[in-house]
């Protein structure tokens, strides 16, 4: 336990001292979501240098929350939640809801994140709602940002994970989507819907109909999605 707790018995005290050395609970978000390796772990809390990360996931190591797992041939590490991690998941989820619930919208959706948006967006794409028999190339271009930061790739192949590519590819596209970052995301979200925003023309399909038609089905919103903000953006 770090040397600057509060020095309490209570056991409040004791957890935030186990939880709160920044990013500890982002990093066991990302862990719960599936990343193991250390690359993705960061690609999914891209905010934390990679020398802070090593020393976070030391420390989590020491307090029991993850377990270091090395390949028998020690060319791959891998790092896992422990039982005592995976008991605070509900606790965790549940304090996002309470957030998406009563932090008001413009200040959630203050500091946007193309590369954590389509990062998070990959892993939520049911494949189960695209072609089964062929590979589906969605592209992502947000025009409010740099050029060479605008593009992102979906590609799904049949049996495999939905990769996410930010150098094109070279596929042909079966669905352009052209959105602005801040409608995309407030889509994704839950404080807007798809349909909305393309309603309100911030979010464009362009390309395979069947694909355009069912976004709501195959592009699945955050789990966060489904609870309902109290302080959500009015529609203009």
């Amino acid at each position: 336990m770090s040397k600057d707790g509060y020095h309490q018995f209570c056991p409040v005290a004791k957890a935030c001292e186990l939880l709160e050395p920044r990013w500890t609970m982002l990093l066991l978000c990302e862990m719960w979501s599936g990343s193991t390796r250390f690359n993705e772990i960061q690609r999914g809390v891209p905010g934390i240098s990679p020398t802070l990360l090593s020393k976070r996931l030391r420390e989590m190591e020491e307090r029991g929350l993850v377990e270091r797992r090395e390949s028998l041939n020690g060319s791959e590490v891998h790092y896992r939640t422990t039982t005592m991690a995976n008991e605070l998941e509900p606790i965790v989820h549940a304090l996002g809801e309470w957030a998406h619930r009563n932090v008001d919208t413009e200040v959630t959706l203050e500091h946007l994140d193309a590369r954590l948006l389509m990062w998070n967006i990959r892993r939520k794409v049911d494949a189960g709602f695209l072609p089964p028999d062929r590979r589906s190339v969605i592209q992502f271009t947000f025009p409010d940002l740099p050029r060479e930061d605008q593009s992102f790739w979906l590609v799904a192949k049949p049996g495999e994970i939905v990769d996410l590519c930010s150098i094109d590819p070279r596929y042909n596209v079966d669905l352009f989507i052209r959105a602005d970052l801040y409608a995309m995301t407030a889509a994704w979200m839950g404080h807007s819907t798809y349909h909305a925003e393309i309603a309100r023309e911030r979010i464009a399909l362009i390309g395979d109909r069947t694909l355009a038609a069912t976004i709501d089905r195959w592009l699945v919103r955050s789990s966060y999605a489904a609870v309902c903000p109290s302080n959500s953006r009015k529609s203009a």
